[in-house]
């Protein structure tokens, strides 16, 4: 509560500062009341929500978009105060000048022309970030994208050659808001018409009773080998407040039950063989392993009983760190690695060829798309859903299709 204070009172400092940019370029009194009215109703509705809160429910629903909102608001307020201060800390430098050297006109070094040019930079500048999270909020976390790879590898079985891979991952499916489009999301899944869907973990929020309403749409991914599934940091139920331990346990139990109900095979620290054609390959499912205070429960060991080096594999493992800090050092090769957890942020600038930015690249070193580090793949999904900010700017939530290729063939 404390914190929700301290960050109001510099909510209100900033938005009052930043008053005076727009009161220098709209003299209505009307937009300068609605300036006031709406930053003030924003701070408001963020304050209902923060103390009504049930601890345990997790951010989401009205209480998400109360703080996304907010968090608009705050960041265009952050660049007005910002840009002002600039220019004032200028005019003080200007008036001290004038002081030392005499001049008696104390407006000296006060231009009202660049006040003005100053204040319309700020607030256009200001406008982009703003306009971005109300973008996201409205369009942006339902606008999936479908990203498809080729891999190839020199000892891809024969029989593999042109096999074709879905994954998906971080589905958060408490957070979904819209049944027609997360149906139209798994259609889409669909109409790539793999040989296989991999889902890397996250299903809900925090806790199996999100799912319910979404089982019947998932239920209807399908493969000609299978769906198959791991768990993510989230699918564990640590991030609720339970009565007790018993009922936090039965929760992941439920949540296993209703992944096998969609028809998903949930691979918890074990291994499957995909064949074709006489041939092989092995899938490998790891629990969720994060670097940090993330759970650890996913034993690479364990997993990979069974399967020989020289097998080509496949590796689920929710979080890329595993891939960093253990997969790569491990004394198997792992061909091709597929993980989520990240989610871009679900807020950046990505120009295919270009640039590929977020602010989660200073927290995770592979953090979306394809990498390779010792002869091994792993691709970071996006994520279909959405956590925390309702929404998604410039990081879309994500299908991957990866076509693994036999170097040399056709």
């Amino acid at each position: 509560m404390t914190r929700f204070i301290v960050l109001a009172i510099l909510y209100v400092v900033l938005a009052a500062y930043g008053f005076q940019a727009f009161r220098t370029l709209f003299k209505s009194p009307l937009l300068q009341w609605s300036y006031i009215v709406l930053f003030l109703g924003v701070l408001v509705f963020l304050g209902i929500k923060v103390f009504t809160h049930i601890p345990g429910e997790g951010f989401k629903g009205t209480a998400a978009i109360a703080g996304s909102i907010f968090a608009a608001f705050f960041l265009l307020a952050l660049v007005l105060g910002f840009f002002l201060l600039v220019e004032d800390v200028v005019r003080l430098i200007g008036f001290g000048y004038n002081k030392i050297v005499g001049v008696a006109d104390t407006e000296a070094g006060y231009f009202p022309s660049r006040r003005k040019f100053v204040s319309g930079l700020a607030l256009g500048l200001a406008a982009l970030p703003f306009g971005a999270i109300l973008y996201g909020m409205y369009r942006g976390k339902y606008n999936y994208q479908v990203l498809k790879y080729e891999l190839e590898f020199d000892d891809l079985p024969d029989a593999f050659h042109n096999y074709q891979i879905t994954q998906i991952s971080d589905v958060h499916s408490g957070s979904f808001d819209d049944y027609n489009k997360v149906s139209y999301g798994v259609d889409l899944i669909n109409q790539q018409q793999s040989d296989v869907i991999f889902f890397t973990g996250d299903i809900v929020n925090n806790k199996s009773e999100e799912l319910e309403p979404w089982k019947e749409v998932f239920a209807r991914l399908e493969a000609k080998d299978g769906v198959f599934s791991i768990l993510g940091n989230h699918d564990y139920g640590d991030y609720a407040v339970w009565d007790t331990e018993e009922e936090k346990a039965q929760n992941l139990e439920d949540l296993k039950v209703m992944q096998q109900e969609m028809g998903f095979d949930l691979l918890l620290n074990t291994n499957r063989f995909l064949e074709k054609e006489g041939q092989k390959i092995a899938l490998v499912g790891v629990e969720n392993w994060g670097r940090g205070g993330f759970k650890k429960a996913g034993d690479l060991q364990k997993a990979k009983e069974g399967v020989h080096k020289d097998d080509f594999k496949i590796l689920l493992s929710h979080d890329p760190s595993h891939w960093e800090d253990v997969v790569l050092q491990d004394d198997y090769h792992f061909h091709l690695t597929l993980s989520g957890h990240t989610h871009g942020m679900q807020f950046g600038v990505e120009i295919p060829g270009w640039v590929k930015w977020s602010p989660v690249k200073w927290r995770y070193k592979y953090w979306a798309g394809i990498y390779s580090e010792l002869g091994q793949f792993i691709n970071v999904n996006r994520g279909f859903g959405f956590i925390g900010y309702p929404g998604r700017f410039g990081i879309w939530p994500e299908i991957s299709v990866i076509t693994l290729k036999k170097r040399g063939l056709a």
